[in-house]
């Protein structure tokens, strides 16, 4: 039996760059990745329990949320993206990455996503407060937590670049243990 990939998480606060990464990632593994936007999953799926007007954000139902996940996670070869890393179990994760981006920048890639001023000033007080990496470091093993910085194209490219060099990495780990 071929091995079915690593889990990987791609995580940080919106606008840092994990759905564009994550396409890039499903496109450049030497391995077949399924690319899960949790937040347009929970949408799709009704994974919550109402939607906030103030914030413009649904309110998880994790529990669900785990539950429909759990199938897909168990045979591997996923890249979950989503703004916060909490609440998927330790045992999940194979990488967290976190994406980190100078907050002036993340204001102007949130206004142009036309989000609300408050919403703006929430995600960035939270990029400066390292809220996500602090999340994901008290979550998971030190080893598996990665931060990237992700401002750039250069970046962009050399981050999936190096994930493409941890998968091809993990891959020769299993093989080694087979």
């Amino acid at each position: 039996m071929s091995d079915p990939g690593p889990v990987i998480v791609l995580t940080g606060t919106p606008g840092t760059g994990k759905s564009t990464h994550a396409q890039l990632l499903v496109n450049e593994s030497p391995i077949p990745l399924r690319h899960i936007n949790v937040g347009d999953w929970v949408k799709e799926k009704g994974l919550y329990e109402e939607f906030n007007e103030e914030w413009q954000s649904y309110t998880v139902d994790e529990d669900r949320l785990l539950d429909e996940l759990e199938p897909i996670v168990s045979k591997g070869g996923v890249i979950l993206d989503w703004h916060t890393c909490e609440v998927f179990p330790e045992r999940w994760p194979d990488l967290v990455v976190v994406f980190r981006c100078d907050h002036t920048q993340l204001w102007e890639r949130l206004e142009k996503r036309g989000y609300h001023l408050k919403k703006i000033q929430e995600n960035n007080e939270a990029e400066i407060m390292q809220v996500v990496l602090e999340e994901a470091r008290s979550s998971y093993p030190a080893e598996i937590v990665v931060e990237l910085k992700s401002e750039s194209t250069e970046d962009l490219e050399a981050n999936v670049a190096r994930i493409v060099e941890w998968i091809n990495a993990w891959r020769k780990d299993r093989v080694a243990e087979s």
